[in-house]
């Protein structure tokens, strides 16, 4: 029966995420490593679900991917179940299966006889699944199940990781976006309040009608306006004249 303790050996996740250069690459290190811990298995895939469709991003042996596919193309079967369910999805026998239509039917004529799924990244906009399949019945009576729900778990944290990378890379390059612009509006600012002889709220005051008037960006017309006094192309056509 699948063992719950970990299998001596089981490889170094977190220095392997800092040694990888992409998340594929950590995720397939990930895939390798749950074929070696289920010796019944010929195939192992990894499931996200990017932009609303799911796809195989990484696998290992030989069986993950037509067998993936397969139920992407019906949009069911055990892998999207644990994907979208949350929950683990065994299958003794595909022979005597008859959840999900017609998969079942198709798994058993490529030769595959059982199937184990985990979920990854479960309830998040990134879920996936841990996928391994088997041309045994009961191919995954002797795997080593807390192994793999150890590597499931590596592959939730990392996923969970990247996105948290990516979301900071947005904030920071929105930041930067705001900051450039309230500089460029304090610059068309300076000019119009030096202009005009009139208060820093006078002088916005002037620049959001202009833009509102002329039905541009506040930010594009001060950037136009900046460019025309330091002696810039300005984009966007002619600049912001203040009156003297």
């Amino acid at each position: 029966m699948m063992t719950d303790g970990l299998t001596p050996g089981t490889p170094d996740l977190i220095s392997l995420l800092l040694d990888s250069d992409t998340l594929d690459d950590f995720l397939q290190v990930v895939a390798e490593s749950a074929l070696l811990q289920a010796p019944g298995a010929d195939g192992c895939g990894i499931t996200l679900e990017r932009e609303n469709r799911p796809l195989t991003v990484v696998s290992a042996g030989v069986s993950a991917p037509a067998l993936d596919e397969a139920q992407y193309g019906q949009d069911d079967g055990p892998c999207l179940e644990a994907l979208r369910e949350g929950h683990e999805v065994s299958v003794g026998d595909m022979r005597t299966e008859s959840r999900w239509n017609g998969y079942p039917a198709f798994a058993v004529a490529a030769g595959t006889r059982s199937s184990l799924s985990l979920p990854v990244a479960a309830h998040s906009h990134t879920a996936g699944a841990l996928n391994l399949y088997s041309p045994k019945v009961d191919g995954f009576a002797e795997a080593d199940l807390g192994g793999l729900r150890a590597l499931a778990a590596q592959a939730t944290g990392a996923i969970a990781l990247a996105q948290r990378l990516s979301d900071a890379r947005t904030f920071t390059a929105d930041l930067q976006a705001a900051l450039q612009s309230r500089a460029v509006i304090d610059q068309a600012a300076g000019i119009v309040m030096n202009q005009r002889r009139c208060t820093p709220e006078e002088a916005l005051q002037t620049l959001r009608s202009a833009s509102q008037h002329r039905n541009v960006k506040l930010r594009d017309l001060c950037a136009q306006l900046v460019g025309s006094v330091s002696g810039g192309v300005p984009p966007g056509g002619p600049p912001l004249r203040p009156r003297p």
